[in-house]
């Protein structure tokens, strides 16, 4: 059968010399094989698991720390919750679980994004370098429904990576500290079982807020076929937002910028909770991923993929 005839069938009568008539075939189902492809790829990757494992050594670092410093008799120091990421590391000792929310703090401004550039950039460059690309869309796979895997794979990836962190923090803080009900930043306190609830919550938003990052580097992915260029790109567009938006005389444009928005999960840490600038945060995050996915999207419509 030729390729123009690969979606029609000849009705039985056909084969007796009657005359063709072309049936349908049925839809094909959702096929959820490329995304399990692309998920198996981007979590099998050794650059990608080693990243895990740095990160789930952080929380661990950070507990073991003060631990060793808890007799030393220096100042503790607690945060306040003023919506730009409160500072728990004074609380650690007197219970585990602000290991978790700390080690979050700390690894966002620069660990989790380096991690996220390391996926989003390997995830069309990588894929060029080594030939694969071509292969993938000789085969009937539309370049929308890839990018769409593409950027949902490193997006899975941002997530594991925030729990990781999480989840480190919580074991190792179970395990050096005491544990009990936490207080909140409104005052009041939760029960130990509704304060996991918290910090998965918490791992969620900052994954969350890291899609918009995931989206840039999906776009630099896309402009090259060297993966370490796009990383590099997608790491220091991080960095630079990041200073931008520690210039107070550039105020007027902060609310605007993707990392301004990084650290207020803790409202999170209220009761009840406040969803208002989380929610703000949300929105520009995905005006970043419609922004730069939508620029993606037309870089590899029109990228030349023959050779």
């Amino acid at each position: 059968m030729s390729t123009s005839d690969a979606s029609q069938v000849l009705a039985p009568g056909a084969a007796r010399g009657g005359t063709a008539r072309p049936v349908a075939r049925a839809p094909r189902g959702l096929s959820t094989r490329l995304l399990r492809s692309e998920l198996r790829l981007v979590f099998g990757r050794r650059r990608n698991q080693a990243l895990l494992v740095a990160l789930a050594c952080v929380p661990v670092l950070i507990a073991v720390a003060i631990r060793l410093s808890a007799g030393s008799g220096g100042p503790r120091r607690g945060g306040d919750g003023d919506g730009d990421g409160p500072a728990f590391i004074g609380q650690i000792a007197g219970n585990g679980l602000f290991v978790a929310f700390t080690a979050l703090v700390v690894t966002l401004p620069l660990f989790l994004p380096l991690a996220v550039s390391v996926a989003s950039g390997e995830a069309v460059a990588g894929e060029a370098s080594i030939g694969t690309l071509r292969n993938l869309l000789v085969v009937p796979v539309g370049r929308t429904r890839l990018l769409l895997v593409k950027f949902a794979g490193i997006v899975a990836f941002a997530v594991a990576a925030a729990l990781t962190v999480g989840a480190a923090g919580v074991l190792i803080g179970f395990a050096l500290f005491p544990v009990g009900p936490v207080t909140l930043l409104s005052g009041g306190t939760l029960g130990v079982g509704a304060a996991l609830v918290r910090v998965l919550l918490v791992a969620l938003y900052v994954a969350a807020m890291l899609a918009g990052l995931a989206a840039i580097g999906l776009f630099a992915s896309t402009l090259t076929e060297v993966p370490i260029a796009a990383m590099a790109v997608t790491a220091i567009t991080a960095v630079v937002v990041q200073i931008l938006d520690a210039v107070p005389q550039i105020s007027a444009i902060h609310p605007y910028l993707l990392t301004d928005w990084w650290l207020r999960f803790g409202d999170l840490l209220r009761d009840p909770i406040v969803f208002g600038d989380m929610t703000r945060g949300l929105l520009v995050t995905a005006a970043y991923v419609v922004v730069f996915g939508a620029l993606a999207w037309a870089r590899l419509g029109t990228k030349d993929i023959s050779s």
